[in-house]
């Protein structure tokens, strides 16, 4: 039984989920959005949450916080570049999952998320 397990595992251990969620996390600051399945959106929202709250105050602290977190330089600027900006007026609620319905090759439910 599953009670009391909270997260998502996406059928990976602990080092591959957290290389996943840190690609998609990359993919999702440098292009804007993404489309992946509906669990991986769902999985990787908080996470790109508490990033952009992290990059509406650009000081050393954060940007060091960031880094550790994304793990890529360019995606660290390029978080800081503009979420400063975006996301002045916004204290919550950065990101935006679409439905799309299922993939052609196997049925897998498919999501765009993107940042507001």
């Amino acid at each position: 039984m599953r009670h009391r397990r909270e997260g998502y595992k996406l059928g990976r251990d602990k080092e591959q989920r957290e290389a996943l969620y840190r690609g998609l996390m990359i993919s999702l600051i440098e292009h804007r959005k993404i489309r992946t399945t509906i669990t991986k959106c769902k999985a990787i929202q908080p996470y790109i949450e508490s990033l952009i709250t992290l990059g509406r105050i650009d000081n050393p602290h954060n940007r060091r916080m960031a880094l550790s977190r994304l793990a890529s330089k360019d995606a660290m600027r390029a978080l800081f570049a503009f979420a400063p900006e975006q996301f002045k007026d916004r204290s919550s609620g950065y990101t935006r999952i679409t439905k799309l319905g299922p993939r052609l090759g196997d049925g897998a439910e498919m999501a765009i998320i993107e940042l507001l």
